[in-house]
């Protein structure tokens, strides 16, 4: 296809039905627009090198044979030629349903804790039970923290000392336990008891607490800790629950796993919803706001509150000042996904 052609289509707007991978269910009525790259915002002033170094890790895991031809030549490319890679062999694609975008962010946590209970860690870090396995929709996290359920079944992978911080590193869905002892526990995902994830800090707007502008991680974490009664009780008007597995195998100095299964990095891996972004893609970020954000990064992970064409969650990396980045983060913007050129106009109709 001559380059004259592929920018008369770059400014064709369509409505489409999206099909990203083999065995994936169509979604309907899309909006989609392909773009070329002197469109995307300060693209040629991104570090490619970098962005191409986490797409390697963890292409040879997207299904489609483009895709796995694209991930031979990533492995085979020269680090100076990363742009070049990204320029030739992608087009970027914007998906759009109707809905703004909103980028938010997530980080790996460190909880203090200790391997047995104690009267300072006293907050258990579950493994999922074998019968919530078996199920679609188990007990809420009221039942699971109250019934009994759990208790002297040898569940427990640590103890800490924060119920709140507990809560929060549900949310994220990985974390580190740093023991009394001096060694850190890993920990990934270990599955959830299927009920959706309802919002504390839109709770706490619905109340009339805060104005939405002014809910954070922090602002929640410290509401509950001053308000240790009815803080309790908010932590439970979301009835998702996550547990954990111990995860061994990922070096200290790399981040957690994502959803595919590897480790992640910071400000190069964002969450997407894979209803409308395929795992393992490029992603073009144009993240507006007070810090404005122009980065390629790569889709390898997911999340429960990550719903839409144009949603996104960057990970920010480890530890609290991570924390404090990710969870102030609620901003505007648009992405862009990097698709194979083939795969990109294939979803054109036959009569462009």
């Amino acid at each position: 296809m001559t380059g004259a052609l592929r920018r008369g289509l770059g400014a064709v707007f369509l409505t489409v039905t999206l099909c990203f991978s083999a065995g994936a269910q169509p979604v309907q009525g899309l909006s989609h627009r392909i773009l070329e790259f002197s469109e995307l915002s300060e693209w040629d002033l991104d570090n490619h090198v970098e962005a191409l170094r986490v797409f390697r890790g963890t292409c040879m895991d997207i299904d489609g044979a483009d895709w796995q031809s694209l991930c031979a030549m990533a492995h085979n490319a020269d680090d100076s030629g990363a742009r070049s890679f990204f320029e030739l062999f992608f087009r970027p694609v914007l998906i759009e349903d109707g809905r703004d975008g909103l980028f938010t962010g997530y980080f790996e946590p460190e909880l203090q804790g200790s391997l047995v209970r104690t009267a300072r860690y006293r907050y258990p870090v579950y493994r999922m039970p074998p019968e919530a396995r078996n199920t679609s929709l188990w007990l809420t996290r009221r039942e699971i923290l109250t019934s009994g359920v759990m208790e002297g079944r040898g569940l427990e992978i640590a103890w800490v000392d924060d119920p709140v911080e507990l809560f929060f590193l549900q949310i994220q869905g990985s974390g580190r336990i740093k023991l009394t002892n001096g060694s850190t526990i890993r920990l990934g995902y270990g599955g959830a008891n299927g009920h959706p994830y309802r919002s504390i800090g839109q709770e706490l707007v619905r109340r009339g607490i805060y104005n939405l502008h002014q809910v954070s991680a922090q602002v929640i974490q410290n509401w509950v800790r001053r308000n240790p009664g009815p803080g309790t009780e908010l932590l439970m008007h979301n009835p998702s629950y996550v547990f954990f597995r111990e995860v061994n195998r990922v070096a200290p100095h790399k981040g957690p796993l994502g959803a595919m299964n590897r480790s992640i990095t910071p400000l190069r891996s964002v969450a997407v919803d894979p209803a409308y972004t395929p795992l393992g893609a490029p992603v073009w970020v144009e993240k507006n706001g007070e810090t404005k954000m122009r980065r390629l990064m790569i889709a390898q992970d997911t999340g429960s509150a990550i719903k839409g064409a144009q949603r996104a969650d960057i990970f920010f990396g480890a530890g609290d000042d991570a924390g404090r980045l990710a969870g102030k983060l609620r901003d505007p913007g648009r992405m862009l996904i990097l698709m194979p050129i083939q795969r990109a106009y294939a979803l054109l109709p036959d009569d462009i």
